[in-house]
């Protein structure tokens, strides 16, 4: 019986992904800080991933008892929406911590646990290879890191023989899409810079998110991912077409074209 970690377990994508896992026949062992409602069919383990000790501390205690894994599935993650130049010193370090440094932290901690020619799937973003739209770009940046991170990484553990796999989600109906919305109308009521193109914005992002697929749709993927022979790199589901149609332009076409909709 084959064994996956998944970060991000209490809910969403996490969950979704565990659930399938499971009924696929894997055992599952699962991280997150909040705990889970009715996780009796995986094993969880409190963990604060933006705490280097906490990550420490749940692999210990996994290689004490004797846990190896063929996988691991990183889905936690933090959406935001707000302004560069507007926002706090603990909001931007926070969504570095979740996104990057997260997943940094687990890989470095699991590497001893890990299975031969395990695998380690990394969720990004469909923004991450993308220009990022205004007010979404301290989420972009952080994505974008973890694709480059990915990438890197990649490169380096082929040679222990494990393999790395990006995924690059659009809108996934999940937690995030409700915080992402209360974010956006909070940024609305207090930026001072930017309170007609916050206005504005909120329609982009609510086309954007109109399109959003259930955790379901993840997990399924997750699922033919760990059980490909051959997994490609990057897997990519349910991209925007509005938003690869604007990527398609030059950038100074597109800076344009954002400040026209958002100004006039």
């Amino acid at each position: 019986m084959k064994t996956a970690l998944i970060t991000g377990v209490s809910g969403g994508m996490g969950r979704a992904a565990a659930e399938r896992l499971i009924r696929d026949g894997w055992t599952v062992c699962g991280l997150d800080l909040r705990e889970p409602e009715d996780y009796g069919s995986f094993r969880f383990f409190r963990t604060d991933l933006t705490d280097p000790e906490a990550v420490g501390e749940a692999a210990r205690t996994m290689e004490r008892e004797g846990i190896r894994f063929d996988a691991v599935v990183h889905m936690a993650g933090v959406y935001e929406l707000n302004s560069l130049l507007e926002m706090e010193d603990e909001d931007w370090r926070r969504v570095f911590e979740v996104n990057l440094y997260a997943a940094y932290r687990v890989n470095r901690a699991f590497l001893p646990l890990l299975s031969e020619n395990a695998r380690i799937l990394l969720t990004a973003s469909e923004l991450a290879p993308l220009c990022p739209l205004p007010f979404t770009g301290i989420y972009a940046v952080t994505k974008a890191a973890l694709e480059k991170y990915a990438l890197a990484l990649r490169m380096e553990m082929q040679l222990l023989g494990h393999r790395v796999i990006v995924l690059e989600p659009g809108a996934v109906d999940t937690g995030l899409l409700d915080v992402s919305t209360e974010k956006l109308e909070r940024f609305c009521r207090t930026t001072k810079l930017y309170p007609h193109g916050a206005e504005r914005m909120r329609t982009i992002v609510d086309r954007v998110e109109a399109r959003k697929i259930p955790p379901e749709r993840i997990a399924d993927l997750v699922s033919r991912i760990l059980a490909a022979k051959r997994p490609r790199g990057v897997y990519r589901l349910n991209r925007n077409p509005l938003l690869l149609m604007l990527n398609l332009l030059p950038v100074s076409v597109q800076c344009a074209l954002i400040r026209r909709i958002l100004r006039d």
